[in-house]
């Protein structure tokens, strides 16, 4: 890893964000080039990229699309230090509503997508002095929530896959790690809220669940990529990281919330 600066405690480092074109993607990115890295993103839908993030191109459910936009991003950031599989999809129901097909789609995309893109970057993350490995996992990955079956499937995965990664990697001086946030408010949120009968009275129901009474805010997630990806979690791996408002660990009385 490069040297922590006063200026920017991750200036020499550069950096790939996968779905960095909105939300919590988005947010990463600008935080890390805030932070002084070099940052680029990889997304099917990049235009929210923000500034001076350099945007690609890439579909994480396609091996070509992502062996493509990842040799272009490593050739415009001349190597890698930093990866956050961070892109994924969302999907509602129970075991009985969801068909095979959106089983095998949201699987694909959000664990095997994962997949795709580290291997492909895997040789740069291993010329590094000491790459970092940031996986976007979600709640829903150590709680049950109702209508989730396929997604709390699919992050459960993300995290034991972030864990068997921690193991294979260690040796190599690549670092794994995992945050876990709450319900953030991000676009997708913002759309299944749109979708209900009553979005506001929906809002204040996926608010109170948290102990904190809010939704997480996708400042507050990438807070959490920035420090696991950095030098100053250098002796972190195999970790992971709730940014939950306390939903995984605290249980309040009723009458407290």
């Amino acid at each position: 890893m490069g040297a922590v600066t006063a200026d920017g405690e991750l200036a020499g480092l550069t950096a790939l964000v996968t779905g960095g074109g909105s939300g919590i993607g988005r947010a990463t990115a600008a935080l890390l080039a805030g932070r002084g890295a070099r940052v680029a993103v990889l997304d099917v839908a990049p235009g929210g990229t923000p500034e001076p993030v350099a945007a690609f191109v890439g579909d994480i459910g396609d091996d070509a699309s992502v062996r493509s936009a990842v040799a272009a991003a490593l050739e415009h950031l001349g190597g890698l230090d930093i990866l956050v599989n961070n892109a994924g999809v969302g999907a509602l129901g129970t075991v009985e509503e969801n068909t095979d097909e959106e089983w095998h789609r949201v699987l694909d995309v959000n664990v095997v997508g994962m997949v795709r893109v580290t291997r492909a970057v895997l040789p740069a993350l291993r010329a590094s002095s000491g790459g970092s490995i940031v996986n976007v996992c979600s709640i829903a990955a150590t709680a049950g929530l109702p209508r989730r079956a396929l997604y709390s499937a699919s992050k459960g995965a993300v995290l034991a896959l972030s864990r068997a990664m921690a193991a294979d990697l260690v040796d190599a001086g690549i670092r794994v790690n995992c945050v876990n946030p709450g319900t953030v408010d991000t676009p997708w949120v913002g759309r299944l809220l749109d979708q209900a009968d009553d979005p506001a009275g929906e809002r204040a129901a996926l608010a109170a669940r948290q102990p904190t009474g809010r939704l997480v805010t996708v400042d507050e997630v990438a807070a959490a990529v920035a420090y696991l990806a950095g030098p100053g979690a250098g002796a972190t791996t195999g970790a992971v990281l709730a940014v939950d408002g306390g939903m995984a660990g605290l249980r309040l009385p009723t009458a407290r919330r």
